[in-house]
């Protein structure tokens, strides 16, 4: 039986190295996942996960996370973009590219040049657009572009079919530039 989240935080509260196993059990299906969809390399996942759970371990306490999964799937998602930028120097990895190249067109360029403020103020509208999205929308934008999941796996997901999905996507991305633009954060 999966121990309840408050438990494990209780566990790593204790300093118990009881507290990585319990977060594994319950939450590693999801870290994995999460540094999968980005990382194709089997090695760079289970390193990863591992970079996580040491992380994780650090932080835990003095932070206290809730919901626990998000906060791990998002320690996850950042190594796991780092792994990927270090490992695609030279080189590029199709796949989480063309997530990427999906945004692009939303997503103002020389974002690593802006202001903090700017960025703050494109983080809210995104939070904001993603707020008025119905649950289904909001949840497909997320799992294709934060988590990477493929289209196909999306269907699966959805019930709904690869074409119907990629045509969602696609219409969500033109909602998403269009409201950029109207908040003057993309020309």
């Amino acid at each position: 039986m999966r121990m309840e989240d408050s438990k494990i935080l209780g566990l790593f509260f204790e300093r118990s190295e009881q507290a990585i196993e319990e977060l594994d059990r319950k939450h590693g299906p999801a870290v994995r996942r999460t540094a999968a969809n980005i990382l194709k390399d089997r090695l760079d996942v289970e390193e990863c996960v591992s970079d996580t759970y040491l992380r994780t371990w650090n932080s835990i306490p003095p932070q206290a996370p809730d919901p626990l999964a998000g906060y791990v799937c998002r320690i996850a998602h950042n190594l796991a973009i780092d792994r990927y930028h270090a490992n695609t120097a030279q080189k590029r990895n199709s796949s989480y590219d063309l997530v990427l190249e999906e945004l692009e067109e939303c997503i103002p360029s020389g974002m690593s040049v802006e202001t903090e403020l700017e960025v703050k103020e494109l983080g809210a509208a995104i939070n904001r657009f993603l707020g008025n999205l119905s649950k289904e929308d909001r949840f497909l934008f997320v799992r294709r572009y934060w988590y990477a999941d493929p289209v196909r796996d999306l269907a699966a997901m959805t019930g709904g079919s690869p074409n119907r999905i990629s045509v969602r996507l696609f219409r969500l991305r033109e909602e998403l530039r269009k409201t950029l633009i109207k908040e003057g954060l993309l020309v």
